[in-house]
């Protein structure tokens, strides 16, 4: 089956490539100075990939593409250069992952009856089955079923838009959450979003500009004046308060508990997570998405905070 991310412009770029329209030093440019944007592409999809994938070799399939990107962009067709690159690194990461995908049809589609009998059965019990519960739904000791989930761990090959258990070639089609389903996840969405809005504001910066606007890290610092190191120190610092923060609202038992309240650290994030508290509304946190769970806030712009 044919890649979804190769596009059009993806076909007209690599004909383009046999008659550059950049100059050889535009071109290295552009590849030096997007070069983070590969690292931050293969990060992302290390964080949700089986840990025998090697991150050489995503970066090496993910540095090809971007050369290939530069030899291939056109300023004139109106779509930014990390944008038209970052289709397709995402493209050549997603290949080099099916390359190394050895799961057979077998193990896949075991996955998937798996999969369905745990929703069927979580939605008919109204919480999680237990694995002597599921194992009985499907005919097969517990045994079988870690063994069945250790396989599909080792060889999940991930799509762009999450974990799936198909192949390559077979790739199955999400199922439509119920409205219960529905409301939930809007309401988690709506979260997050006033959890990064509650930041302080240079932490909230980085946020939204690496991962909603998917900027380089070096322009990004280049913009607060600090090193790509601060950078990164202050993206971890977000990321931590995000997860705490959100944990605080969604699922407590999950939050943590500090050392020292009286801490001035611990303070601070007290103060945060009462923020977020203080920003949000059940209408304020649906009003972030439509009825589809689609955002409803256009792409890049920085998170609304409730009044």
């Amino acid at each position: 089956m044919t890649s979804t991310v190769t596009t059009a412009a993806d076909l007209a770029a690599d004909t383009a490539s046999a008659t550059p329209v950049l100059t050889a030093r535009e071109q290295e440019e552009l590849i030096r100075t997007h070069m983070p944007l590969v690292g931050h592409l293969v990060r992302d999809m290390l964080s949700r990939i089986p840990n025998h994938i090697h991150r050489d070799d995503l970066t090496s399939a993910g540095l090809h593409a971007l050369v290939t990107a530069a030899r291939g962009w056109d300023a004139d067709r109106g779509v930014p250069f990390h944008r038209f690159a970052g289709t397709r690194i995402r493209g050549a990461l997603l290949d080099e992952l099916r390359s190394l995908d050895w799961a057979t049809r077998s193990v896949r589609s075991k996955a998937r009856n798996t999969e369905t009998t745990r929703q069927n059965l979580a939605t008919s019990l109204g919480r999680t089955p237990t694995p002597e519960e599921l194992a009985q739904a499907l005919g097969t000791t517990t045994t079988e079923l870690h063994q069945t989930d250790t396989d599909v761990q080792r060889a999940t090959v991930l799509s762009l838009q999450g974990f799936t258990t198909s192949s390559a070639d077979d790739l199955v089609t999400e199922r439509t959450p119920g409205p219960e389903e529905m409301l939930l996840r809007r309401e988690q969405i709506g979260y997050l979003h006033h959890a990064i809005g509650s930041l302080p504001e240079r932490l909230q910066t980085v946020v939204t500009e690496y991962f909603l606007q998917e900027r380089p890290m070096a322009d990004i610092a280049k913009d607060l004046g600090v090193t790509e190191s601060r950078v990164s120190q202050l993206r971890a610092e977000a990321l931590s308060l995000l997860r705490d923060g959100l944990n605080t609202h969604l699922d407590p038992e999950m939050a943590p508990v500090p050392e020292n309240p009286d801490s001035i650290t611990a303070r601070r994030r007290a103060s945060y997570y009462a923020s977020i508290a203080n920003n949000t509304t059940m209408h304020s946190r649906l009003a972030m998405t439509n009825s589809h769970g689609h955002t409803a806030i256009g792409r890049g712009t920085r998170p609304a905070v409730a009044a």
